[in-house]
């Protein structure tokens, strides 16, 4: 793993988004010479996969309460995003 890599591993999402949102200003603003362009593009290309990743998780960690006729909760489940 590239120190880079490894760098981004290390990054929370909001970290993550962060840097990403920083990223696409600084080519949005077009000031950015090509090298440094070209540069930023991929880190920001690593970091959406980062994002996606972590997203991917949080979604399978999340559960639905079942809920009893009497209004109490009787189990949990995983959640159905289908």
């Amino acid at each position: 793993m590239t120190d880079a890599a490894k760098d981004i591993s290390e990054l929370s999402f909001e970290q993550a988004l962060e840097q990403l949102e920083r990223i696409v200003a600084e080519l949005e603003s077009g000031q950015a010479p090509l090298e440094r362009s070209i540069e930023i593009y991929e880190r920001g290309a690593a970091l959406k996969a980062h994002c996606e990743a972590r997203l991917a998780s949080a979604r399978l960690r999340v559960e639905k309460i079942v809920v009893g006729p009497q209004g109490e909760a009787v189990r949990a489940e995983p959640a159905d995003f289908a």
